[in-house]
């Protein structure tokens, strides 16, 4: 069993990738992004792209993923303007892939 660390909702740990589009860089998204997922409890990692985005990977409780979801498409980092957010590859994990919540270079 899962010896009671199993969230209120009975929800499963969940992995998902996301991209977040519009001003994202050189405005301590990254920073940001790191920080609130640490406090939401979940692992992954974000890194800038090429390409003016910023994108990584989310992991943990269901309805915490959810959360980081929400503030990533609405909120973000204060300099920051965000057009919109992608999430793509969402599946249910045994076991967390991650030990904590990085930024990439």
């Amino acid at each position: 069993g899962l010896c009671g660390v199993a969230m209120a909702e009975g929800e499963g740990m969940v992995s998902v990738d996301y991209e977040v589009f519009g001003k994202v860089q050189g405005v301590f998204f990254r920073k940001y992004t790191q920080g609130e997922a640490k406090r939401l409890g979940l692992v992954g990692w974000v890194q800038n792209t090429s390409h003016g985005t910023v994108q990584g990977q989310i992991q943990g409780p269901a309805a915490r993923v959810r959360e980081l979801q929400d503030w990533l498409r609405k909120i973000g980092s204060p300099q920051s303007r965000i057009s919109r957010a992608e999430f793509s590859n969402e599946k249910k994990i045994a076991a967390l892939e991650h030990k904590d919540f990085q930024i990439l270079k």
